[in-house]
């Protein structure tokens, strides 16, 4: 004869025992429950009906929730609190969120809704609730947030371009300026250090943005690469005046194709450049250059320009 046991590991292995592996779904959804009535006890500093001067808050019942998982979408009772500063949530269902950031992260890239369903399916999971949309996109949120305001520091070399997107402003689609700054950092890696959305690549909204860099700790350029933009010139002289500038080699090249005459100047053009760029020293990158601009100054007068 068997002896009754409440243990819930007594519990769990009786499931086992009973179900085999076709209860491991339900063994991972009790193993959870407790998880995270542990969790609150140590949120609250206190275990239920508990007697202690150190409770900062009282247990309050439980919500179901579902919880998708690589067993497929299970139903969970997260516990509630009551009378803490803040309410508790399991750090456990916060991990959780990952696949939910994942699903969120493939609506932004453009995946359509039914294609992300059937990805999830493929996974045994259900579609993702409007609760967890609204969660995972606060998430992203909080670390897109964190990541636009973390701190700088020394950047020797900075490299800054903008493209431009239709982005919907009070209702009416617009061309924006998406003003994005590159970083090479002392140990020569290389980083994404801000990305900013204006209207336009005007100098007031250039300077903004590198004086937001600068105010997250930016120092110590020495070295910029960008186009020859009037406006990014001018706010790069205003905020970072001492630093050498460059002209980006690939806008160049851009700008010389845009000025031939014929597809034939425009195959070869590139490949001068390159000689150009790629030679030994100075001098013979200066031999290089006469040699291109004589050579074109009456077929591409613009392009000897």
């Amino acid at each position: 004869m068997s002896q009754q046991n409440d243990n819930p590991l007594s519990q769990i292995m009786e499931q086992l025992i009973s179900e085999g592996p076709e209860g491991m779904s339900g063994v991972l959804i009790t193993l959870f429950n407790l998880a995270m009535k542990f969790e609150r006890g140590h949120y609250l500093q206190a275990s239920s009906y508990e007697r202690t001067e150190d409770r900062l808050g009282f247990a309050n019942g439980y919500q179901p929730k579902k919880v998708d998982t690589p067993m497929g979408t299970l139903t969970v009772a997260v516990p509630k609190s009551a009378g803490a500063k803040k309410p508790f949530y399991p750090a456990s269902l916060e991990r959780g969120m990952r696949s939910s950031r994942a699903v969120m992260q493939m609506y932004i890239q453009g995946v359509s809704t039914r294609d992300v369903e059937k990805i999830m399916q493929q996974f045994g999971l259900e579609s993702i609730s409007s609760s967890q949309v609204s969660r995972a996109m606060a998430l992203l949120d909080e670390d897109l947030e964190a990541w636009r305001n973390r701190p700088l520091g020394e950047t020797p070399y900075l490299f800054m371009d903008a493209r431009y997107e239709t982005v919907r402003i009070g209702g009416v689609g617009r061309d924006a300026a998406v003003l994005t700054a590159f970083g090479v950092a002392p140990d020569g890696t290389r980083r994404i250090l801000g990305v900013s959305v204006a209207l336009s690549e005007a100098e007031v909204h250039w300077r903004a943005f590198l004086e937001s860099l600068v105010a997250r700790g930016l120092r110590g350029v020495r070295f910029i690469t960008s186009d020859a933009h009037a406006g990014l010139n001018a706010a790069r002289k205003a905020v970072l005046g001492g630093a050498l500038w460059q002209r980006c080699q690939f806008h160049l090249g851009q700008n010389a194709i845009h000025h031939c005459p014929t597809q034939k100047i425009k195959k070869k053009i590139g490949g001068r450049l390159r000689r150009i760029w790629n030679s030994e020293d100075l001098a013979m990158a200066q031999e290089e250059l006469t040699t291109l601009v004589e050579k074109y100054r009456k077929k591409a007068p613009k392009l000897a320009g």
